[in-house]
């Protein structure tokens, strides 16, 4: 414990997908339990997914427990759950095309839910790496002619993009990961996809469950501009905390350590994974694989050793 907050370490949880592989434990360590893992949940506090606690003084307590049990130590954020969710993703083949909904379209179609707005940091991908990132439709009834027809090259856009990179996914947007790609991401703590296609894909000798419709109602149309799909975050964060990307929903850190450096933010609380490398900090080692939040007032962050970190934080309400 810092002399005013606690570093609470978290045992991830993997979930099983068709496209997934083995990258999270040759890569991290892990110990996963399927042959095709696609997800780490590193920081969850979902009903799909729920970190349990490592800190001897919170035995037996998970991230949702403690968030409804001790708000003070996320700074008293408003909402019934914690409002970030972390992942690395081991994709071994191509993702489903997909869309993910606005709150509003969440809260009045998913029992409540929150929306998904999220972002991808390139952890590793294939030379000439290209993902799926906003789509070519004028209008909304140009997409669903495309989508029913099939148009799929004339729909999608494939944007370049290599290691390092920040790619943002605004709620709405029309995005897969590819093949051979290695991503952390930040999203609200949601788990709603709406899948448009998916290579007419079988899982257990059927098709995987399409969204068409849902699709069509909630992709943001025209998209986001393709000069704006990517943010090149390689050099950012030398040796100190350097913001990347910031939405009304989360700020995400990069920081490139080889030495030592000392850094404070001021946020209800700071979500670190450890990417890359290994060092201290405040005394306590850290690795790559591991996931921890910094509570609120934790104070001065005292970090050394040679190793690469994304964090986010949420905004004070």
């Amino acid at each position: 414990m810092n002399s005013r907050g606690y570093m609470l370490r978290l045992k991830p949880v993997f979930t099983e997908n068709v496209w997934g592989g083995t990258r999270l434990k040759s890569d991290f360590g892990y110990d996963i339990p399927f042959a095709r893992t696609g997800e780490c949940w590193g920081i969850a506090a979902h009903p799909h997914g729920d970190n349990a606690i490592l800190n001897p003084e919170f035995a037996g307590e998970t991230l949702a427990g403690l968030w409804k049990k001790r708000p003070d130590l996320f700074g008293s954020l408003p909402g019934d759950r914690f409002p970030l969710l972390i992942k690395i993703i081991d994709a071994k083949d191509n993702l489903s095309i997909q869309v993910h909904p606005d709150d509003a379209y969440a809260a009045a179609h998913e029992n409540g839910s929150l929306g998904k707005t999220e972002c991808w940091y390139v952890l590793d991908c294939p030379p000439n790496a290209q993902l799926v990132i906003g789509h070519n439709a004028g209008t909304r009834e140009e997409l669903a002619d495309m989508i029913h027809s099939g148009r799929w090259k004339d729909l999608l856009r494939y944007v370049p993009v290599k290691k390092g990179d920040l790619v943002p996914i605004p709620a709405g947007t029309v995005h897969a990961i590819t093949a051979g790609m290695l991503v952390l991401e930040t999203q609200q703590n949601s788990d709603i996809t709406y899948r448009m296609y998916d290579y007419d894909r079988l899982m257990n000798g059927k098709p995987r469950q399409l969204h068409v419709q849902q699709c069509i109602d909630v992709v943001r149309v025209p998209a986001e501009p393709a000069e704006s799909s990517v943010i090149h975050a390689q050099e950012m964060g030398e040796n100190a905390w350097g913001k990347i990307y910031a939405c009304g929903y989360f700020n995400v850190y990069r920081m490139n350590l080889d030495g030592q450096t000392t850094q404070q933010m001021d946020a209800p609380f700071v979500d670190v994974s450890i990417v890359d490398g290994e060092g201290e900090l405040n005394g306590t080692k850290v690795r790559k694989g591991d996931h921890f939040i910094l509570t609120d007032g934790y104070g001065q962050q005292n970090w050394s050793g040679k190793l690469l970190a994304i964090a986010s934080t949420a905004e004070r309400k």
